[in-house]
């Protein structure tokens, strides 16, 4: 059951590399989480010293009045990977133009997982053709569903 998803990342991204990755977090980001609540807009994933972080992504508490006083919904998490996949992530991360984004949380089992992307930044010209697809192919389904 996917969780939370970044949809803004497929539009805004091309997507190169993908990896699924568990990720430390707290009782009640768990239960948050399960009711779909969160962010990953604007989320970013850093891989330094052999380990991997996630950072930017919002989580707010489940129960806010039971959550300690210094919880921060942007605080980083460490992000569990295999020491080849954070070598080959550090690797791309520091190649001119790439970046490493979250596509979306899920679970697997009782695991709560996250998929992430090396990707490259999209130019304007080349979101505005993928707007004019989409566009067309609306108008198309229209024209077919009207005859």
């Amino acid at each position: 059951m996917i969780y939370i998803e970044n949809k803004k990342a497929r539009f805004d991204y091309e997507i190169m590399d993908k990896y699924e990755a568990g990720i430390e977090l707290l009782g009640f980001e768990v239960k948050s989480l399960m009711n779909k609540r969160g962010s990953l807009e604007g989320a970013f994933v850093i891989a330094r010293g052999g380990e991997a972080f996630l950072m930017g992504a919002n989580i707010p508490p489940y129960q806010a009045k039971n959550t300690p006083v210094v919880y921060d919904p942007y605080r980083t998490r460490k992000l569990l990977l295999k020491k080849n996949e954070i070598n080959s992530l550090a690797g791309k991360e520091s190649a001119n133009g790439l970046t490493i984004v979250p596509l979306l949380m899920y679970n697997k089992g009782t695991k709560i997982k996250i998929e992430i992307a090396v990707a490259r930044h999209k130019k304007k010209h080349d979101k505005r053709e993928l707007i004019k697809k989409r566009e067309t192919g609306r108008e198309i389904r229209r024209e077919l569903k009207a005859h």
